[in-house]
């Protein structure tokens, strides 16, 4: 395999051009090699979009966490980070029993202050480990509240130490660490294109792989069943959430909540436009709303209970509509851990062969695209290493 070129430089490859591609090739830059990075689509940035037109609905993430060990961190480091606003705080509003509450049951609070100091169990389900020092009840609020960030139906079933170092981190600290980015998450991808672009990264669009390359070590920046096709390993997978995400344009009405957080059903709705007016026209909102799909159910059903949650907490929102766009989300909403694992059991980065995986299901500790941020690192400084040392030619998969 020929890992040099004329000039000496270890030559990298990139498959994807979404987050983790794109922290990738600039990481591997950085380190004076030459990446060629391959992108399937003709624009970058994969789900970490934002739509076109006068809404700016993202395509998938929505936060980006201030922590300076993460994406926030490595980005600030390198004045890439876009305009941001944090999230206002009032106007939070709770679905409980059937209700929408403007706090939540105030029974409940001291239990849950007392679980913030304790370390939850990675090999017990949250619902069980948090009964056992709160009651069911509370188990069942805090399972629900989940829902944010799992895209599950029953977060409740998760290992309980995914589940509470997040809800932690998310709903439990004050103040939230949640920051967004202007415009929409076109504008973080826009960042970090520009810097790519500028270090001299051979950027090819609309070049989709069907054969893996073995001309130099390969990262394979991709959602797991495209990794899984082009590896040839049936058994590439890890489980993950499965939604049904409604965005909607509404008029503004002052008296709209700018959360609802649904402690029933483990839904969420959330009014972006609140903090950043630039995404939705003048005298419009923009509010996303998700509800998880059940196993037994289809993606309409699901989101036939997604708009009894709209019912509920938006006034008169279906005579106010004027756009809208519903996509499911499958697989593509970060990995879950189960009891019994943790992020070290998820598909590890390096697979064999100089071939390097990076992305949100991959084996990287971290909140949503923090592990595409952080496998990215660690697949590059792997890829490097294996660009330096003359590892044997890659494998060709039919």
């Amino acid at each position: 395999m020929s890992v040099n070129g004329q000039s000496g430089k270890p030559q990298i490859t990139i498959v994807g051009a979404g987050i983790a591609g794109l922290v990738a090739a600039i990481a591997c830059a950085e380190e004076g090699a030459k990446v060629r990075l391959l992108e399937a689509h003709d624009q970058l940035g994969g789900r970490a979009r934002s739509a076109d037109g006068p809404y700016k609905a993202n395509l998938g993430p929505h936060a980006i966490y201030k922590k300076n060990d993460s994406l926030w961190g490595w980005m600030g480091e390198r004045d890439l980070l876009p305009p941001h606003v944090g999230p206002r705080l009032s106007g939070v509003r709770m679905r409980w029993q059937g209700a929408i509450r403007r706090t939540p049951p105030l029974g409940a609070l001291p239990s849950v202050l007392r679980l913030r100091g304790r370390e939850a169990p990675s090999d017990v389900d949250f619902r069980t480990w948090a009964a056992r020092h709160t009651d069911e009840s509370t188990a069942e609020m805090l399972s629900a509240g989940a829902g944010v960030y799992t895209f599950h139906h029953d977060p409740g079933e998760l290992s309980a130490a995914f589940v509470w170092t997040r809800t932690v981190r998310l709903l439990l600290t004050f103040p939230t660490s949640a920051r967004y980015i202007v415009g929409g998450w076109s504008g973080l991808v826009a960042s970090l294109e520009r810097r790519v672009r500028s270090m001299g990264v051979d950027v090819q669009t609309s070049a989709r792989v069907e054969t893996l390359p073995t001309d130099s070590p390969v990262i394979l920046a991709t959602e797991l069943d495209q990794a899984r096709e082009l590896l040839g390993e049936g058994s590439l997978s890890w489980q993950s959430g499965n939604t049904v995400c409604l965005d909607i344009g509404l008029r503004q009405r002052r008296s709209d909540p700018t959360v609802i957080s649904d402690l029933d059903e483990a839904g969420w709705v959330s009014r972006y436009s609140t903090t950043d007016p630039s995404i939705a026209p003048d005298g419009e909102q923009l509010i996303q709303a998700q509800m998880p799909i059940r196993p037994d159910e289809s993606a309409d059903q699901a989101g036939l209970r997604l708009e009894r949650l709209l019912d509920a907490g938006l006034v008169d929102w279906r005579e106010r509509e004027t756009w809208r766009r519903r996509q499911v989300m499958d697989a593509r909403s970060g990995a879950l851990d189960l009891p019994g694992t943790s992020w070290r059991d998820r598909p590890a980065v390096d697979r064999g062969n100089g071939v390097f995986l990076a992305g949100d299901m991959v084996a990287a500790p971290g909140l949503l695209a923090e592990v595409s941020w952080a496998s990215a690192v660690e697949a590059s400084r792997l890829a490097l290493k294996a660009a330096r040392t003359n590892r044997p030619q890659l494998r060709r998969v039919a």
